[in-house]
């Protein structure tokens, strides 16, 4: 009789996950609910004091411009990573292009930002250039606004959407855009009425992988931004090392960590009620010449039902 060692293979994994994600999660929710300490940490007290204090309205003001700095930014990334993945899909050099855009994981993301630093800084490479070309000797003030620190996250999540792209992208057949295009659609209509309904799994995961870490994102914020790009997590960091609030910086984490977490559940247990299809008609039928018609139906409504005649 062969024993079962699926237990035993699921063991070392269930481990990982408890000591290294549950157990952690579960201290700031303990953390949340007790009072804050006179020096610092907590006090073993039941308190929901942080919580209350979560209604602050200087704190929703920055909940507020970080998911405005959120969505600007993943909203760019995905407009930017979706022709990029489509022409590394439709290329033959898939593999240098592949490897051109993860080149930026080879150095160490602090070194990143400080070049970008470098780049748009007063005295930077951006601004002497301005300088030799006539433009005024002061410079342009590129850093420490919302736009910079738009601008630079952009620059470092790129690759997290870019990737799951063309991983969508290149098992979506092309052909179905040629045919599309022979039905009478344009280009534009054939990318967005045919190509992205079939890469939506792709596009989902291009958001989560960026909104995500762009919502709970420090270092760009703190070393690009200026006054008013202070975000949630600039936010808990302040708490934990100058107000040391550690009750309201749990609980700050912990509305961060539920609100992605429902958006991931969200995204990832929807079910589409409805299917785009491609009907062809008769171009003769058509007055206005056109050949093709999208419509959105689900495979209930696309069964024939048997007509009066056909079932008597």
């Amino acid at each position: 009789m062969k024993r079962n060692l699926g237990p035993a293979y699921v063991a070392p994994q269930a481990l990982w996950i408890t000591v290294f994600f549950a157990a952690p999660l579960l201290i700031i929710v303990a953390y949340s609910f007790l009072q804050k300490g006179l020096y610092g940490g907590v006090e073993p007290v039941f308190s929901i004091q942080a919580w209350v204090d979560m209604a602050n309205p200087t704190l929703l003001k920055v909940t507020l411009k970080t998911l405005w700095v959120s969505l600007a930014a993943t909203i760019v990334i995905i407009l930017l990573a979706l022709p990029c993945g489509y022409s590394i899909a439709r290329s033959k050099n898939q593999a240098l292009r592949l490897f051109l855009v993860i080149v930026p994981f080879w150095t160490n993301f602090l070194v990143r930002i400080y070049a970008w630093i470098s780049i748009l800084g007063n005295e930077g490479f951006v601004n002497q250039a301005l300088r030799f070309l006539g433009f005024r000797a002061e410079g342009f003030q590129f850093l420490y606004n919302q736009g910079a620190v738009v601008f630079v996250l952009v620059y470092m999540y790129l690759p997290y959407a870019i990737l799951p792209l063309f991983s969508t992208i290149d098992k979506f057949d092309f052909t179905l855009l040629e045919a599309a295009r022979d039905l009478g659609a344009t280009r534009m209509q054939s990318y967005t009425k045919v190509m992205i309904p079939n890469i939506k799994g792709g596009v989902i995961t291009a958001v989560l992988f960026t909104f995500i870490p762009i919502f709970g994102a420090y270092a760009v914020p703190l070393l690009i931004g200026g006054k008013d790009s202070y975000m949630l997590g600039n936010v808990i960091a302040d708490q934990l090392t100058k107000t040391r609030n550690w009750p309201l910086a749990s609980a700050i984490s912990m509305s961060m960590t539920l609100l992605t977490a429902i958006a991931v559940f969200l995204f990832a247990f929807k079910k589409p009620k409805e299917q785009q299809t491609v009907k062809d008609i008769d171009p003769l039928s058509q007055p206005n010449g056109k050949t093709i018609e999208f419509l959105h139906r689900s495979p209930e409504q696309g069964k024939k039902k048997p007509s009066g005649k056909g079932a008597a």
